[in-house]
């Protein structure tokens, strides 16, 4: 700070100077080297005028004049050493008004001129040439194919003015052969956009690799890019969304002393965030190799139904002799959706943003606002005609705020639903066996996507809603070809890990080990298991049972309408037996309810129950 004194003389003046003079005295503001006085005695000086120049420490520091005024004395000479506080200069003051405080203050606050300085300039001159403004060419191009470029999706993505840009000025790694000019207008951010916003209010990492700078492909500084952003997400516990696109490593970037480049570590980085951040993966247009690498390694795979996605391109697998294809005959979107690669298929990226920011929405906590739907609707979901099928949808859809439900791989193991869900605004995670499929039976594929949808939600610590109507495992040589053992014990296996409330209500068929997958284990592991009216109960199907268990009596009568009325009986009897109420009274259900009391049975049961804490080591299958 300068050190400014303002003297009134009572002693004699010098010469020249009025009796009675304000004198201003400019000291030294800290111990330095007097390098240049840039006035001398008799000069006038302005407020904010620079008078001396002094160096410490190889910085120089200018002294400015706080008020007017005329010089009267210096008082150091050019090579002099001053200390803190030393006397520099004597002053006659002109004027005792407060301009000189604020030509100090204004001096301290940067200038106010409104004149850019050229180091600024040549800033924002470079800042523009990563705006697609700048590159009409390429974006008119992508805009002809109905698509929006990387920055487009990042300002849909991300609240409005909250993205903050990591790495905007990097470029390919490929100086050697193209110029700087080339590259900074060509490979803008080395094709990919990164930086921090927030969705829905919430901090996120954003990525997007860009397919109109060198086709999408990952550079080494690109890699690098992203490597930061993944060590941010992992340290601050940050979701992570990535837009990807384009294909695998880059060869053309010859400035990097690399020979294969198998050493970087994105993929690591990325696959580490599993289980500890939610990740969603965005795939729109074609996205191969490296790009599907990363893809595959998500939570969630969102995808727009002009998606190609494939762990080689055309190029690969023609390289390794296995034919000639055209981008779009490899891992097109109605293949992808179909085995379960694809978690949510959507119309076009603007969909895929939303469907984003959705899925975003269920892990930042409970929404204030919501609709219930009509409760007494629900009374009506399941058929008085308990061999009629239905649609369980009808059932979540009456249990979920008004739209807020979002399933996920619609398109894969359609034994079960799976979906995201709000009760009263509070995040769930929805199993429903579907009776339109296999009766409601659960084969491998059905257990595949209940058991990884059970640690999605345990991961990220989502309770859980379970919706039974199910007869059991599928059985039957066919079926025990798909290994179907294994496949449908990692729905116990998963469920035996759960650190989240499991809350579980019967809609109709509860039987066997299919019923017991259903509830985490078995009916006493929810928090409660409840049944509708509806709900019917056996160790397996009760006609099977009736078969298998009453054979010598069906047998001892004669074949036709009296064995059949026996079949009948005896059907009816186990029916009975199984029913929900004869359940609950022998205390193998906990409760028989009105379906229009479903909401309210698990508001109670989401305010009664405790989420873990999440085990060191947990994680959530690609598959």
């Amino acid at each position: 700070m300068l050190h400014i004194a303002i003297v009134t003389r009572l002693t004699p003046p010098r010469q020249g100077l009025p009796h009675n003079a304000a004198m201003l005295q400019i000291r030294s503001p800290l111990q330095a080297q007097m390098v240049q006085w840039l006035v001398g005695p008799g000069d006038p000086v302005h407020a904010g005028d620079v008078v001396a120049i002094l160096e410490a420490m190889k910085m120089e520091h200018e002294v400015r004049a706080p008020a007017d005024g005329r010089v009267v004395e210096l008082l150091f000479a050019a090579g002099d050493m001053v200390n803190d506080g030393d006397l520099l200069l004597i002053s006659e003051l002109l004027t005792h008004s407060p301009r000189g405080l604020e030509a100090e203050k204004a001096q301290n606050n940067g200038s106010q001129s409104g004149v850019i300085r050229a180091d600024l300039q040549r800033l924002l001159d470079r800042h523009a040439f990563t705006l697609d403004a700048m590159r009409p060419g390429p974006i008119a191009k992508r805009h002809a194919q109905g698509m929006r470029s990387a920055r487009e999706n990042m300002a849909d993505l991300c609240d409005a003015g909250s993205f903050t840009e990591y790495g905007a000025l990097a470029v390919a790694a490929q100086r050697s052969r193209r110029s700087e000019e080339d590259l900074v207008q060509n490979t803008p951010a080395d094709g990919m956009v990164t930086g921090i916003g927030t969705v829905n209010g919430r901090q996120i990492v954003a990525m997007a690799y860009d397919a109109t700078v060198l086709a999408g492909t990952q550079g080494m500084r690109n890699h690098q890019k992203t490597d930061r952003m993944l060590g941010l997400a992992l340290q601050n516990k940050l979701p992570v969304v990535l837009f990807a696109e384009g294909g695998g490593g880059r060869p053309g970037d010859v400035d990097m002393p690399i020979v294969a480049g198998l050493h970087v570590a994105t993929f690591a980085s990325y696959a580490r965030l599993n289980g500890q951040v939610p990740v969603v993966g965005i795939a729109a247009g074609r996205c191969f190799a490296g790009n599907a690498a990363l893809l595959g390694c998500s939570d969630v795979i969102i995808a727009t139904r002009a998606s190609n996605i494939g762990m080689g391109g055309p190029a690969m697998v023609e390289g390794g002799g296995l034919g000639v294809f055209t981008p779009e005959q490899i891992g097109p979107s109605t293949v992808q959706h179909g085995n379960g690669v694809i978690d949510i298929l959507v119309d076009d990226e603007a969909q895929a943003v939303a469907a984003a920011r959705q899925y975003l929405s269920f892990f930042q906590g409970t929404a204030r606002d919501f609709v219930a739907p009509p409760e007494l609707a629900l009374r009506d979901v399941v058929p008085e005609n308990r061999l009629r099928a239905y649609d369980t949808r009808l059932a979540m859809q009456g249990i979920a705020d008004v739209d807020s439900l979002l399933e996920l791989r619609t398109g894969f193991g359609k034994g079960i639903h799976t979906a995201l869900a709000r009760v009263e605004g509070r995040p769930v995670g929805m199993l429903a066996n579907n009776p339109l499929h296999l009766g409601g039976a659960i084969d491998a594929d059905a257990a595949d996507k209940a058991a990884r949808f059970m640690q999605l939600c345990n991961a990220h610590g989502l309770p859980m809603v379970s919706l039974v109507d199910t007869p059991g495992f599928m059985v039957g040589p066919d079926t025990e070809a798909t290994a179907q053992v294994r496949h449908v014990s990692r729905m116990f296996v998963a469920a035996a890990h759960l650190r989240v409330p499991f809350l579980c209500v019967v809609l109709r068929k509860g039987y066997g080990l299919g019923a017991m997958a259903m509830t985490a284990g078995g009916f006493h592991s929810p928090l409660f298991t409840v049944a509708w009216p509806t709900g019917e109960f056996g160790a397996m199907g009760l006609e099977g049972a009736v078969r298998l268990g009453f054979r010598k009596e069906l047998e001892a009568v004669p074949e036709g309408p009296e064995r059949q009325a026996l079949y009948d009986q005896l059907v009816a009897q186990q029916y009975d037996r199984g029913s929900a109420i004869h359940m609950a009274t022998t205390l193998e259900i906990d409760a028989v309810i009105d379906p229009s009391q479903t909401r309210a049975w698990l508001l109670r049961g989401l305010r009664a129950g405790r989420v873990n804490e999440l085990p060191a080591r947990d994680s959530i299958d690609t598959w």
